[in-house]
């Protein structure tokens, strides 16, 4: 049987730690997980079966791995010292067997975004960051749909967009929106992305480093590699749709909280197929996945053990690819989810009557 392994970390350090080890999560403060963490061996979690292919009948089983380090951690400690502790969680899925390695949020983004850790590693390694804009922009077009927001007349942001998957979403989106908003750190690679996306775009392609200009867009697309929240109630316009690809998340819980007239959902879940147990919960409800985990999947149905979605540049081509792939094994598109529940079509109904009286005393910032 083909196998496969996937490394996850503690995102929200006391509820991920709480989910292996319920004592540890109880006992230890947030801060007091954080400096552990980096003394922390790799732990193996669990087995995961039940894959089965929908176009093959082909059966392949993996484990999950975890690499110990916080997201705070990750981005506290020296890159090699990030990249060892990493290693050597690929070293444990080699001895459990894996045949191909995921890297899963924090994991597949430090330093040059899996390269190292690959060359590091007998096992081909792959971020799943290609099926993950795929999904991620399939999702933002959806729920757009559900929300009736006509992508071709609205301003459509993608925030992180010079970062390896939202440069992609971008050049995905742009043929779509009627105009085109890029949000990212600095100037000179929104100037240059811009000029790139310009000849594609369907409408005008403009860019900002501030998140005000996000009252003027109906559809955010958001993935940046922040450590807290960072999109807030005060930024998003009523019936707007937040598609928050991010771990972790952008999205303030304050939204959730305090904006019933917003649509928030979490970019990445898919449908996996056959009867899958992951016998760990991860958060999502059974037979689902993130993205990125169901490209380590996938590449593993179609036997492709190979290194596939490494380094800051994603390809289109590549993306189109994995698409086919995944979709020809049985992983879709799931439903919408947002902040641990499931988001259901009552729900989205609430929410487009709440942001029609919104909108009557609304006034979007000029970008």
């Amino acid at each position: 049987m083909d196998t496969f392994a996937f490394i996850i970390h503690p995102i929200d350090p006391k509820r991920d730690v709480s989910r292996k080890y319920p004592l540890l999560g109880r006992l230890l403060s947030e801060r007091q997980i954080d400096f552990f963490s980096t003394f922390f061996p790799p732990v193996y979690i669990s087995e995961i079966e039940g894959i089965v292919s929908e176009a093959t009948g082909k059966e392949i089983k993996g484990w999950f791995v975890a690499c110990p380090l916080t997201p705070r951690r990750m981005m506290e400690l020296p890159v090699p010292l990030v990249y060892r502790k990493i290693i050597q969680t690929g070293r444990l899925a080699e001895r459990l067997g894996a045949k191909i390695l995921g890297l899963g949020a924090f994991t597949s983004v430090v330093g040059d975004a899996g390269i190292t850790i690959a060359q590091a590693l007998k096992v081909p390694v792959t971020t799943g960051d290609a099926y993950t804009v795929a999904v991620a922009v399939q999702a933002a077009v959806r729920a757009a749909e559900y929300m009736g927001i006509p992508l071709s007349q609205v301003t459509v942001a993608v925030v992180g967009a010079t970062g390896a998957i939202g440069r992609v979403c971008a050049h995905l989106l742009a043929p779509q929106a009627g105009r085109l908003l890029l949000i990212a750190r600095h100037p000179e690679k929104l100037e240059m992305l811009a000029a790139q996306l310009k000849p594609l775009a369907r409408g005008e392609v403009i860019w900002s480093t501030d998140l005000h200009p996000l009252r003027q867009a109906m559809v955010i697309l958001t993935v940046t590699s922040a450590i807290h929240s960072i999109i807030e109630p005060q930024h998003l316009a009523p019936g707007s749709v937040v598609c928050d690809v991010a771990r972790p998340r952008d999205v303030s819980a304050m939204v959730a909280a305090s904006r019933d007239d917003i649509l928030v959902i979490d970019g990445g879940m898919v449908d996996v197929p056959g009867t899958v147990d992951f016998h760990f919960d991860f958060g999502f409800p059974p037979g689902k996945a993130y993205a990125c985990m169901a490209e380590t999947m996938a590449l593993a149905l179609e036997g492709r053990f190979e290194d596939y979605t490494l380094g800051k540049e994603i390809s289109l081509e590549r993306v189109q690819e994995i698409t086919r792939i995944a979709e020809k094994h049985g992983f879709r598109l799931s439903g919408f989810r947002a902040f641990e529940r499931t988001v259901t079509e009552a729900e989205i109904e609430k929410i487009k009557q709440k942001a029609r009286q919104r909108r009557l005393t609304f006034a979007p910032s000029p970008v």
